[in-house]
């Protein structure tokens, strides 16, 4: 959004403004655009332009929108049939009126009035032949491949030094090479091997950077280490299990996600310390590692806390929620509990819905994904914002119930499981392999507690026809990746495989359990 000069809304005449469409805008709104909208789809039987065009116009009033922003122009068009036109009567002939629109109400590009050349980086991507490629828009001078340049942080920094071995631009789909590129053009360069996001490249005597946005602070932690169960490299479809194949491929994820860092974890001797900004993020990368046919435990974010004044801060984050007006106290209670603390309430631009504005610890909102989706019937729209660090709010309590654990190995058995549904809600089916220590479902108390999943009945000579028909169990839980990350307590993990997912303790002998519970460490492994 740093790099454009006017955004294009498209709405369809049926549905109206969709959720991310009110998030995108919001950003192009604060940044003072104001945009060009265009209603497609408005020669369908089931259009209804008059009432899209009140949606869009409340929505903008709802983010905030000046009144400059809101004295837009509209255009209404049939992308399928290829024509636009300013008004719904209008010729309906070819493009030209959406083209012209664009040329009246988008400003130029506004640049620097100086010589020397500089460029603020907004997208990296990695080649494995140029090395990295930023992408930004040059603000003040000219550059040709050849040039040498510096990369600057926020503050002045030198970061990296170097020549541009390449510079390219795009023409539709594809790429093309420039031999030189003025201000005002949108670039891709190559040549240094250090810059990032936010960084300014520019020519050698350049000291001041330029203007840019911070990149925000990673909130949360979690600890990536080759996966030691008993089960370990078992899964057919694992190609990737040692800690170098892991660390490798988390430092190259590192090299170009800027959102992520990367360092050898502190408590596991073969692991490593991933930050992120929220559990979603990081079960991405853990999702895309699996599906590269890699083998790991993962175990659970951790708030990344710090210290100011002798006073303990941890990160809050602005939750901005849309909800059908019957939901909104569910919400607000449910988020409550997690020490969020309520800023705004207004109705929504869509009717008999209610968009609400808090501000929670990020510790809060793990695990709460879910059950938002669940209390709102999956109509409910969440977006998740950093605001900054806090005082710490206090301790959360009765977040999630205990667990059940396998205290033997072997196939869990129809028999034992039943006898277990009154314990709590089960995790695993009848013949699926456990070992000591792997969670096979929530106790429905407080503690956890260790059973025998793997019991079989005692065979006797006597008759007993049709009394194993009476065992039924119901449908265990499954759990998916993004479910499961924030489900799990300091003292588990997940046993992640190409084909499985296995939640377990972090310590899988129940006496060397019971020695950590007493010390409160799980120390070094």
């Amino acid at each position: 959004m740093s790099i454009v000069d006017g955004v294009c809304l498209l709405v369809d005449a049926t549905e109206g403004p969709m959720a991310q469409t009110k998030f995108v805008l919001m950003k192009a709104l604060k940044r003072g655009i104001k945009p060009l909208v265009v209603i497609n789809k408005v020669d369908r039987d089931s259009s209804r332009v008059d009432e899209v065009e009140g949606e869009v116009f409340d929505l903008m009033v709802n983010l905030g929108a000046t009144d400059e922003q809101l004295d837009y122009t509209t255009i209404y068009a049939s992308g399928r049939n290829g024509w636009a036109t300013k008004t719904m009567d209008g010729p309906r002939v070819n493009m030209g009126d959406l083209l012209d629109a664009i040329q009246s109400t988008i400003p130029p590009p506004q640049v620097l009035a100086r010589e020397q050349f500089s460029m603020v980086v907004t997208m990296i991507e990695p080649d494995n032949f140029l090395g990295r490629i930023c992408t930004g828009r040059i603000a003040s001078g000219k550059v040709k491949v050849g040039d040498p340049v510096q990369a600057i942080d926020i503050q002045g920094n030198k970061i990296d030094t170097g020549r541009i071995t390449k510079i390219m631009s795009r023409k539709g789909g594809a790429k093309v090479e420039l031999t030189t590129a003025t201000a005002g053009d949108i670039v891709q360069v190559s040549g240094l091997g250090k810059a990032t996001v936010s960084n300014t490249i520019c020519a050698p005597d350049v000291k001041e950077a330029l203007p840019a946005s911070e990149i925000d602070p990673p909130t949360l932690v979690m600890t990536f280490c080759p996966n030691d169960s008993p089960f370990a490299g078992k899964d057919k479809a694992s190609t990737k299990l040692t800690s170098q194949m892991i660390g490798t491929r988390l430092m190259t994820e590192a090299e170009t996600n800027v959102g992520i860092k990367v360092k050898p974890s502190t408590e596991r001797s073969e692991g490593y310390d991933v930050m992120g900004r929220g559990e979603l993020q990081l079960g991405i990368l853990v999702e895309n590692m699996r599906r590269e046919g890699f083998e790991l435990g993962v175990c659970p974010p951790k708030v990344l806390f710090k210290t100011e004044n002798g006073k303990r801060m941890e990160p809050i984050e602005e939750v901005v929620v849309e909800v059908d007006d019957e939901f909104s106290g569910p919400v607000i209670q449910k988020l409550s509990e997690r020490k969020a603390s309520l800023t705004d309430m207004r109705p929504a631009a869509e009717g008999g819905r209610t968009r609400i504005t808090l501000e929670c610890p990020t510790r809060g909102l793990l695990g709460y994904r879910n059950i938002f989706f669940t209390d709102t019937k999956g109509t409910g729209i969440m977006t998740r914002a950093f605001k900054g660090y806090e005082e710490y709010k206090g301790d959360l309590e009765g977040i999630r119930k205990g667990v059940l654990v396998s205290m033997k190995t072997g196939t869990s058995t129809l028999y034992s499981l039943d006898k277990l549904q009154a314990r709590g809600i089960l995790f695993v089916d009848p013949g699926v392999e456990v070992y000591p220590g792997m969670i096979i479902g929530e106790h429905s108390r407080e503690n956890d507690l260790e059973v025998n999943c793997v019991e079989a009945k005692q065979l006797t000579n006597i008759r007993a026809a049709g009394a194993d028909a009476k065992a039924k169990l119901p449908p265990p839980t499954i759990w998916s990746l993004e479910d499961v990350i924030p489900y799990l307590q300091p003292d588990e993990m997940v046993e992640v495989t190409p084909s499985v997912l296995r939640l377990r303790k972090q310590v899988l002998d129940s006496g060397d359990r019971k020695k950590v519970t007493k010390t409160g460490s799980l120390g070094k492994t």
